[in-house]
């Protein structure tokens, strides 16, 4: 009975537009001070800052400030130049530039959020210019910068292996081939889109222009280089690599000799802010979290699944299924925070490899960020393009249906997410 109280009063907190991390932090703390009384309450100051200190957790805002550095130092004007020389020649070419930038700055900051309003603030008046549509210019954004969070470095691969424990760097791994097989699935239905209304070749193949651009990102190509090798070669771990590629983006962006200051202050700002906002929530988390563990709602979730399948397809489609409805609420970092911890133990008793269960997570909240009501990147998607929400809806149906397809394939063939993380660390 007090489970069910505690959840029904933190829905209706979030509902009322209570901050999430004050929400859980309150239900925490009830629950604590109902079951165990108020000696139990003594050391929670010491548990939240214990809980947001971990080192794993320092990668987010060097993460975020390498893609901010990467944006303010001209960085990724040179890499749209470099993708527009090589695919510009197809028709709708800039729908196409999009979501190929868009993949190269995922390895950077690990945000859709920052990727799509770094993107969009570039991208969309230019697609709006060349007589794409202001819904479709918003669609193809918001859904390409969701590879953001499946293309390694991701700040919710880091949350989740936080919360569940496990390996950072094997979950990075494992996003590098649905984050290719998403891009490739968006490109094909950004040129079916270009062909049916008719969008503009950018321009003609020219193999001295693609030489001329690329000797000019060649710099650029070191961040990949970096963060990716590093991690992927064991010779850093996902934390000292954010440190690396800050250090990179800065090398990068004096070679370029034109960083821009008051951007990267503002984009630093906005970093920070974004940053305490998820911090705050791995704070509150922990209250909310030592509530569930001494209640043994974990166990008791896992032991009423189980008793109605212990078939591994069936259990990850039933994951499936609530991780997409709280797609629906509730932002990333928040969705990770409160439910994983919850799930877990279901997964270790039915044998499903957590890296593997990391990967269907973040995918189902990367179709999360692009479905109404709470879409994160969609809304920010549409405030560039200055577009409706619903009719941009309307359009991302289709680039949403890939990210979905995606999903359904990492689930039911781990083989495809999970070869390269045998190949390296198995």
């Amino acid at each position: 009975m007090l489970i069910a109280a505690i959840f029904c009063a933190l829905l209706a907190m979030i509902c009322i537009n209570v901050p999430i991390a004050v929400s859980l932090a309150m239900c925490g703390v009830i629950g604590l001070l109902v079951t165990e009384g108020a000696g139990s309450l003594v050391t929670i100051a010491l548990d939240m800052y214990d809980g947001s200190t971990k080192f794993s957790l320092i990668a987010i805002p060097m993460f975020v400030l390498a893609g901010a550095i990467m944006n303010a130092g001209g960085i990724t004007d040179r890499l749209i130049n470099f993708v527009s020389a090589i695919i510009g020649f197809i028709r709708g070419g800039l729908a196409m530039v999009n979501i190929g930038v868009s993949l190269f700055f995922a390895e950077i900051s690990g945000s859709a959020v920052a990727d799509v309003a770094a993107m969009g603030s570039i991208l969309i008046p230019q697609m709006k210019k060349r007589g794409y549509s202001k819904e479709f210019s918003a669609a193809v954004t918001s859904s390409s910068a969701s590879l953001a969070i499946i293309i390694p470095p991701s700040i919710p691969m880091i949350l989740y292996a936080a919360s569940a424990n496990t390996s950072v760097e094997q979950l990075f791994v494992a996003g590098v081939v649905p984050g290719l097989l998403g891009a490739a699935g968006l490109m094909g239905v950004a040129y079916a889109f270009a062909k049916r209304y008719d969008y503009p070749v950018e321009e003609a193949f020219n193999l001295p222009r693609i030489r001329e651009t690329f000797k000019d990102a060649m710099p650029a190509f070191a961040l990949p280089v970096i963060i990716l090798g590093g991690i992927f070669g064991g010779f850093v771990t996902a934390t000292e690599a954010a440190g690396l590629a800050v250090f990179a983006a800065l090398v990068v962006s004096a070679w370029y000799r034109n960083l821009n200051l008051a951007h990267l202050r503002r984009a630093m700002l906005d970093g920070g802010i974004q940053t305490a906002v998820v911090m705050l929530l791995v704070a509150a988390s922990v209250l909310m979290g030592g509530f569930l563990t001494r209640a043994q709602i974990p166990q008791q979730l896992a032991e009423g699944i189980l008793s109605v399948t212990a078939q591994q397809w069936a259990i990850l489609l039933i994951l499936n299924f609530f991780f997409l409805i709280i797609g629906f609420f509730l932002h990333s970092a928040a969705a990770i925070i409160l439910v994983v911890p919850i799930v877990i133990p279901l997964i270790s008793a039915a044998g499903i490899d957590p890296v593997h269960f990391g990967l269907v997570v973040t995918l189902n909240l990367a179709i999360g960020q692009q479905t109404p009501p709470v879409a994160s990147v969609l809304i920010t998607s549409c405030s560039v393009a200055r577009a409706n929400i619903w009719a941009v809806s309307k359009v991302n149906i289709w680039f949403v249906s890939v990210l979905l397809a995606v999903l359904m394939l990492c689930t039911y063939v781990p083989t495809v997410p999970m070869f390269l993380v045998e190949y390296f660390y198995r």
